[in-house]
């Protein structure tokens, strides 16, 4: 990978993590402000219900984020956009689509089937 696609998926995750990271303190700032003490137990109910998928989303993103800052390190070291698994180069098409890929398709294909194997036991 050339340096100027190195530096375009840089800024390509550097971007995707300054959005994750200014939805989380919105977020932060909404839970904060959120004391309402609903009456009504179906309204407290679905205040409860919002609050911990908003809880689930963000802890999501923070495992999201340790990926992004991981694709981020591999870009320093030259070996981003390179399977791990075969060290093969992988399709800008898939690092498009998904920036923090550490595998090829076909690697990732393989791994998938592997992974529905072993949950099905």
């Amino acid at each position: 990978m050339n340096d100027r696609q190195l530096d375009y998926f840089r800024r390509k995750l550097l971007a995707w993590k300054d959005d994750i990271l200014r939805e989380t303190r919105e977020t932060v700032g909404h839970l904060q402000t959120e004391t309402e003490n609903h009456p009504d137990l179906a309204d407290r109910a679905s205040s409860e219900s919002d609050r911990s998928l908003e809880l689930r989303t963000r802890d999501r993103q923070r495992k999201l984020i340790s990926k992004i800052d991981a694709a981020l390190r591999r870009i320093d070291v030259r070996e981003y956009g390179y399977c791990e698994e075969t060290g093969e180069p992988i399709s800008l098409a898939r690092l498009q689509a998904r920036p923090i890929a550490t595998l090829g398709l076909e690697a990732q294909e393989r791994h998938e089937r592997r992974e529905r194997v072993h949950r099905d036991d």
